[in-house]
This record gives structure tokens, sequence and C-alpha cells, in this order.
């Protein structure tokens, strides 16, 4: 019995030694030039507001950070993607950290320059795709009549795309990612199992401007038809979290200045968390991740000092 004590000891310490981690929300408020906030939860239903901005846009022809969507790597640190321009940019921002306080020099990465005549670079999402060991990010960009337009202009008919990367040195060739049919923007992957992955996007054609899903067997596709809407119109900017029981969906209802969430266990079914979450209020749309406690505890730690370096020089 004697030759189990050790491994088990050390098995017992590694887990009491593991860190918490706690969830983050990735946010921007509006008009979007001030940069980077970040919210945080103990159970990814309430939400608090650290209060600063953590990163100021420099790049871009705008230099405004709407859409700010957060991964956090394998090796804990963390990669930043965000809109950097309303219209005009062939790409989005790009900047990476270990701490969410300290960053890299920020970068354009101009991932439509291919393309001239692309209208913009809308809401980059960034995912790391375990199984092959890399990043994917997607975004929506309007190419004029590239696409069949039903009812769209010419310069609002959206399709999606990506980029793959190991290191944000070398990036792969531009590809299409999803064409539904119709003019799409703001898609999430959410990976639930082997080979099973589901697409949350947004309609973004006139009638709809609602939320829906589509399935498919890779991060980076092909997804399948897109469903029928699990939200109300004028909703848009969805981020997905496990939780216990299932996924929580977070989106911008934006006609109605409201944050709002549905829960679901299949990507079939919803149902309306809105009594169940409290989101601070100016919150735009971001993505949730992941990060030690210690780095919540540094974070904090930042904001007092910053408190404290204000009153001292008022």
């Amino acid at each position: 019995m004697k030759k189990f004590l050790v491994p088990l000891l050390t098995v017992l310490l590694f887990t009491a030694c593991s860190p918490k981690e706690v969830y983050m929300f990735s946010s921007f408020n509006e008009p979007a030039t001030d940069g980077l906030r970040l919210l945080y939860s103990e159970d990814a239903y309430h939400w608090e507001d650290l209060g600063g901005i953590f990163l100021k846009p420099v790049v871009g022809k705008q230099q405004v950070m709407r859409d700010p969507s957060i991964v956090r790597a394998p090796d804990g640190s963390f990669h930043l993607v965000w809109t950097s321009s309303w219209r005009g940019d062939l790409g989005f921002g790009y900047a990476s950290s270990k701490d969410l306080i300290n960053w890299s020099e920020q970068r354009f990465l101009p991932v439509m320059a291919f393309d001239t005549s692309t209208v913009n670079v809308w809401a980059p999402e960034i995912h790391y795709d375990e199984k092959e060991a890399q990043f994917i990010i997607i975004w929506a960009s309007c190419i004029p009549y590239r696409f069949e337009r039903g009812i769209e202009e010419e310069t609002g008919n959206y399709r999606m795309y990506y980029v793959t990367t190991k290191d944000f040195q070398e990036f792969s060739e531009t590809k299409l990612f999803y064409d539904p049919g119709f003019s799409v923007i703001d898609a999430v992957i959410v990976p639930r199992a082997k080979d099973d992955v589901v697409l949350v996007l947004k309609d973004n054609t006139r009638p709809e401007r609602n939320l829906k899903v589509a399935f498919g067997s890779s991060m980076t596709g092909p997804f399948g038809p897109a469903s029928e809407p699990f939200s109300d119109i004028f909703t848009e900017g969805p981020t997905v979290v496990k939780v216990d029981e299932g996924w929580l969906i977070y989106f911008d209802s934006y006609r109605k200045k409201t944050y709002e969430a549905v829960k679901t266990s299949d990507f079939i079914h919803f149902e309306s968390a809105n009594d169940q979450i409290s989101i601070p209020e100016g919150h735009k749309h971001g993505t949730i991740f992941k990060a030690d406690q210690k780095v919540l505890k540094a974070l904090k730690k930042e904001m007092e000092k910053r408190r404290q370096s204000s009153l001292n020089n008022q």
C-alpha cells in the first residue's frame, strides 16, 4: 500500500493547487474610440465591469475598437482581434498579452487586401482549434457583385471568411467560410464534441436581422443550412459559454438597448435566461473566455493602482 502513497499525494496536491478559473467577457462602450473593456464573472451569469480601459486602439483608418474577441492559447497567453473601422479597412486589429494588462504592439492584419473592392471587415472572431493546433479567425466582409444579393444592397451583402495561423506570423490564404445564401455576419464557432460543431450566426437580411444556427463536423466547416431564428428581430453579436446545464448564448438586442441570453442543451430548443443574468449598462458585444484567478486578481490590483494614482493627482 505504501508504494501508492506518494503518487496519491502528488495527485491531491496538484488538484488542490490548480488555479481556479473565472469567466471573462471582452467588451467595448460606444462610440468605440476608448478601447478594450473587460467584465468578469464567477458563474457566467452575473457580470461585473473592471472599470477601466486595457488597450486603446491605434490601428485602422478610424482607429476604433468594436467587437473585441479574445481567446486564451494553450500556453496561457491571450490573443485579441477587433473591428478597426466601420468602413474602408481591408483587415482588422490584432494584439496579444500574457496578463490582459500589458499588450504587444498592435498590428493591422490585411486579410482582405486581395480584393480592394471589399467594403469592410466586421466582427472578427478568434478561436483555437485543439484538433489542428491552430487559431482560426472568422469575420464578415462584403465584396459587391460577388454573390446573389437578394433584397440587400450590393454594399450590404455579407459572407463569412476565415484564415488560420499557428504563430500570428504566417497566415493561411483567406477563404470563404460560410455562404448560407443570404447576408450573414457575427458568426461564432462552438465545438460540442468530436466532429460536432455548431455555428451561431446573424441573418443580416432586412426581414430577419436575428440569430440562427448551423451544424458541421469541423471548425472550418462546411456547415449546413441555417435554422429558423431563435432570437427576436434586431439582435446581433452572439457569444456562447458552456455551463453545467448546457450553453448560454448572450447577444445584443440593439433596438431595445439591452443585453439578453438564452439557454440551450442541444441548439435546437432555446429558452430565455434574461431573468437569470446581470450585465453592466453600456456593455457591447465581445466574447467570453476563461482566465486563471491570479489574472483577475492582477487586473483588480491594476485598477486599484490607477484609482490611487488618480486620487493622488487631484
